[in-house]
């Protein structure tokens, strides 16, 4: 793929963060930026991109309370299988 060098104006604050999250994700500030123009190109708006980040977000939470209820449920039924084991050496 060919590149083409391109001078794109930021406000300071958006150069600002968008280094910081280049940086924060290993990745170069071009990288992110080519990203963004494709996403862009796709149609994906910026409020799309909240919203699934909002989905994203919601769902993890389900998920982790769905593991803390599987981890309760294991303890639970470890449990009880301890009293049926002895109700079975008793009887």
């Amino acid at each position: 793929m060919s590149m083409v060098l391109t001078q794109v104006y930021l406000e300071s604050a958006q150069k600002k963060a968008l280094a910081a999250h280049a940086k924060r994700h290993g990745r170069k500030v071009a990288e992110v930026m080519r990203d963004a123009v494709d996403a862009a190109l796709l149609g994906v708006t910026t409020d799309e991109l909240k919203l699934l980040d909002e989905a994203s977000r919601k769902a993890g939470e389900h998920i982790d309370a769905i593991r803390a209820d599987l981890a309760s449920n294991t303890k639970e039924h470890k449990s009880f299988m301890r009293e049926i084991e002895k109700l079975r050496k008793a009887a």
